[in-house]
């Protein structure tokens, strides 16, 4: 990968999916200096396309790293992401107050818990995840509060937290933003829109449905930053 990052301060683990919210973040984290090493899960998704697309984001934003772990959830279940089960469409984002389908069982302990593992290995105090809980599906595990208690889980059950070497933080730059602010960031950092993906159920050609929750919020993103979206190839 190409070294076109900042002046390099301290290590950082950045949980990076290929979507908007997850590369906005890990374009916030090379903002600030950090050497960041993405983490992305192969976790059986059908939407598989969005690991290309961390591939190629990582690539851009010269990710000093990029580690791909598989880990099979299709064994589980339980998700619209990992069965057969539908993907809902046309929803209305001011009423995405329910936990959906397309929830996966405790998705985001499993990715932090993996990335919290790589972060004691290379010393790193510093976890960043692309959470929202303003313009989101409503997951349980997107939330402040089970940040903060994952937080202090990281430092009760590492060993580099109980001998005090390391304070791990988990970051979530954009958990208080709106979908539009998200992309008036993204824009501002130079993130390549064209790069990400978001859909969940893409159609057989590899175009986004344009009508699941996180085709509708991307889609909401754009049009109220009065940009366009170039997965759409058309203002949204």
């Amino acid at each position: 990968m190409s070294d076109t990052s900042p002046a390099v301060t301290r290590p950082a683990v950045t949980l990076l999916s290929g979507g908007l919210d997850s590369t906005t973040t890990l374009a916030i984290a090379r903002s600030l200096g950090l050497s960041c090493y993405a983490l992305t899960i192969d976790y059986g998704q059908r939407h598989r396309v969005e690991l290309a697309a961390a591939r190629a984001v990582a690539e851009r934003l010269g990710a000093r790293d990029h580690v791909v772990v598989a880990i099979d959830l299709r064994r589980f279940g339980g998700s619209a992401l990992t069965t057969e089960l539908a993907v809902p469409k046309g929803r209305d984002p001011g009423t995405m107050t329910d936990i959906p389908v397309t929830y996966v069982p405790a998705r985001n302990t499993i990715f932090l818990s993996l990335a919290l593992a790589w972060a004691e290995t290379l010393g790193a105090e510093d976890i960043y995840i692309g959470v929202n809980a303003l313009d989101s599906s409503g997951y349980p595990d997107c939330r402040p509060e089970y940040i903060a208690a994952f937080e202090r889980m990281a430092n009760l059950g590492t060993k580099a937290g109980v001998e005090g070497t390391s304070r791990f933080r988990i970051h979530t730059p954009l958990i208080a933003l709106t979908k539009a602010d998200i992309v008036r960031r993204a824009a501002e950092l130079g993130v390549d829109f064209s790069l990400t993906w978001s859909c969940y159920d893409p159609h057989p050609d590899g175009r986004p449905c344009c009508a699941c929750d996180s085709c509708v919020l991307r889609a909401k993103g754009f049009r109220e930053a009065g940009l366009a979206d170039p997965l759409t190839r058309r203002p949204t």
